[in-house]
């Protein structure tokens, strides 16, 4: 004989399903609220660049601040190769929760995909745009075995030069090779995995001159190890008020690096605001403040929005200068 459930047993099963359809609920309202638990541990910020160099220690500057506001630390994690690319991709894979960052140069975006096939390069709309960092001024320094002490020196040499860069696809990369386009002077590229490798072969003859961030190069500069030959800023750097830039020199080269924090898309409002408000009380305090100076770092710390906005302004100047120029940034043309 068929059994039918009793009224209280009907009850019950409905009861049952009222509370899974509330636990549910309640599930996804945690997960739409889930910001507000962030940093839920550990904030990792990975470096595309090897450690030492101007890229690693301003990363290590902006999370020893951040890491204050937040509450929780944020270890930097080395992750070098294909100027950043390899390391940008791996964190943007990340869930965007905000426990991932990425420090990112400008030349990643702007210069490496005129260098790489398309697949390879990094879109900066693939990522949520922090904060921008700070702008890092290129110098050209020559070693003592070249023999060079002024850009004439090089550009009247005669002779093929060997130059190093820090690495393919990078600002380093084009400021010396449009220069040489625009001064006649026949190189051949030597490209390094970041700037102090770069800086190494300068002073070991190596390599002739280099191109690299200012705040590398001023320890061995000052120190009559290599000489300044010019620095691809729009003005003189006060740092190095004596040596001339290279539109000054007859040279247009606008080529700076920027740098910026960044984050997997789709990472929440609420913990990009947590984040950025961290961030900003870093570039208050006296010890950011002090780090920027001492390194040569001009501040150029403004909105993930507006970043995105100069930084595709420069890749298209970029472009246009490899274009004119029949640049290869891939090879030795």
């Amino acid at each position: 004989m068929m059994q039918f459930p009793t009224r209280r047993a009907v009850l019950g099963a409905a009861s049952a399903v009222t509370l899974l359809a509330l636990t549910a609920c309640g599930n996804v309202a945690a997960g739409s609220t889930s910001s507000s638990k962030f940093p839920s541990g550990p904030v990792n910020l990975t470096v595309g660049q090897a450690a030492g160099g101007s890229t690693d220690l301003i990363a290590r500057a902006v999370a020893e601040g951040a890491a204050k506001t937040l509450g929780a630390p944020i270890p930097v994690v080395n992750k070098p190769g294909a100027n950043g690319a390899l390391a940008t991709k791996e964190v943007a894979g990340k869930p965007a929760d905000g426990q991932n960052l990425v420090l990112i140069n400008a030349s990643l975006i702007t210069i490496t995909p005129l260098a790489v096939a398309q697949d390879e390069a990094v879109n900066i709309d693939d990522l949520d745009i922090i904060a921008g960092l700070s702008q890092d001024d290129y110098v050209l320094v020559a070693s003592k075995g070249s023999g060079f002490k002024s850009i004439k020196d090089l550009t009247g040499a005669g002779r093929n030069i060997t130059f190093g860069t820090t690495g393919v696809g990078t600002g380093s990369q084009l400021a010396q090779k449009v220069l040489f386009k625009q001064a006649n002077v026949q190189g051949t590229d030597v490209p390094f995995d970041s700037g102090k490798p770069a800086l190494t072969a300068v002073l070991g003859n190596q390599v002739e001159v280099t191109t690299i961030q200012l705040g590398e190069a001023m320890p061995q500069i000052q120190a009559g190890k290599i000489a300044p030959l010019l620095v691809f800023s729009e003005q003189r750097n006060s740092f190095l008020p004596d040596v001339p830039t290279a539109k000054e020199s007859g040279f247009d080269v606008p080529v700076a690096q920027y740098r910026a924090v960044a984050a997997p898309k789709g990472t929440p409002k609420e913990v990009k605001d947590k984040l950025l408000a961290a961030f900003q009380e870093t570039f208050k305090s006296d010890a950011y403040k002090e780090f920027n100076k001492k390194n040569m770092l001009t501040p150029k710390e403004i909105p993930g929005e507006e970043v995105v906005t100069q930084w595709k302004d420069y890749a298209a100047k970029y472009k246009s200068l490899v274009e004119k120029y029949s640049i290869s940034l891939s090879g030795t043309k």
